[in-house]
């Protein structure tokens, strides 16, 4: 395995338009934790960008992933993650922290 950060993209079909939004910036990169990053993007996908210092957890990252798309279903919007070690459950945390600054 190289060193370095491994970058990982998906993208999901979104049922739930955000509509207009000013970007949404949750969590702090540091040791353990990880920033999300919520910005609108044109188009009815939700696309998913992770920069992580944790290798080889792909499939991980996919299950994650595929679960808060699952809870929100985000159309138009672009997700940016920078992590530096966060756990799934942290993870999983700050996206739905990022999902709930969309509520009206």
């Amino acid at each position: 395995m190289q060193p370095g950060l491994e970058t990982l993209d998906y993208t999901f079909p979104g049922t739930r338009p955000a509509g207009a939004f000013t970007p949404v910036l949750v969590g702090v990169v540091g040791s353990g934790n990880l920033e999300v990053l919520l910005e609108p993007a044109a188009g009815s996908d939700c696309r998913v960008h992770i920069e992580t210092s944790a290798r080889g957890f792909s499939a991980i990252w996919a299950a994650v992933v595929q679960d808060f798309h699952a809870r929100h279903a985000l159309a138009g919007v672009q997700v940016s993650i920078h992590d530096m070690g966060a756990t799934p459950a942290v993870v999983s945390l700050r996206l739905d922290q990022a999902a709930q600054e969309l509520q009206p």
